[in-house]
């Protein structure tokens, strides 16, 4: 039972809060039962480090390994925790290598510099329900694994390929597969989505920056840029709610 905040092992805990610690440490912490169990059903046991949690559970984690339980006390949770009420169950998740992947069987969702970390944990989470293989975040996106987006994504990030890298890398790999890239924008050259007969084949699709969308040195890459007409007095969509009619419209799961 670990009791103090000053414990050496509680604060490099604290460490991957932060997105400099995540990255020295190749670890990242999810915070909370739903998200927790989820890693247990859905990850190989390898990949979990430790499991941090309060006394209340020692009757309700028999499928968690013993070995890798760490107990807490109430103090600690709280050092730990990124939510005022915390649930007092963390995990220590191993970050995985972001290499491309060897073969592609269904779309991916390019993220370029989105920064709401709400905004990219609904990313993860609607890309997962639309049946994607991946979500890859460009330069300048938040950190995936940012402790608000992983509760915003619901676990869904553990379904799905959670990749960080270049983006021109990205459109290139895919284009030299033969697969299109779409892109979003708002000008004369872009088609409206509807125009686009959903398919079953693998794609990609690009959504941009909550405030200034995607950057034209990427938009230029694009085998063909959409968008979504509107009401006349709306001017545009939260990022995350537009990416959610494309990926459902665009991707014929049937």
């Amino acid at each position: 039972m670990i009791e103090s905040t000053q414990n050496k092992q509680v604060k490099l805990w604290k460490k991957l809060k932060t997105k400099k610690g995540r990255q020295q440490e190749n670890l990242y912490l999810v915070e909370g039962e739903h998200l927790v169990r989820e890693a247990v059903e859905k990850l190989p046991e390898r990949d979990i480090q430790n499991f941090i949690l309060v006394e209340e559970y020692k009757d309700n984690v028999s499928n968690f390994p013993k070995e890798k339980i760490v107990w807490v006390g109430e103090k600690v949770a709280m050092e730990l925790a990124e939510t005022e009420t915390t649930q007092g169950m963390f995990a220590v998740i191993e970050k995985k290598p972001a290499e491309l992947p060897q073969t592609i069987h269904r779309p991916y969702l390019f993220l370029d510099a989105v920064q709401d970390p709400g905004n990219m944990g609904a990313l993860i989470r609607t890309a997962a329900a639309a049946g994607f293989e991946g979500v890859v975040c460009g330069k300048g996106s938040v950190d995936p694994y940012n402790m608000k987006a992983l509760r915003g994504s619901q676990g869904m990030h553990f379904n799905l390929g959670v990749y960080e890298g270049s983006l021109e890398e990205w459109i290139l790999y895919f284009q030299n597969q033969g697969l299109k890239v779409f892109g979003t924008a708002l000008d004369q050259e872009a088609e409206a989505y509807t125009s686009i007969a959903p398919a079953s084949a693998p794609f990609a699709l690009m959504v941009g920056n909550e405030g200034q969308g995607i950057s034209s040195n990427l938009l230029e890459l694009t085998d063909s840029n959409l968008y979504i007409p509107l009401a006349d007095h709306v001017e545009s969509l939260n990022v995350s709610i537009a990416a959610g009619i494309l990926m459902f419209h665009l991707y014929d799961t049937r």
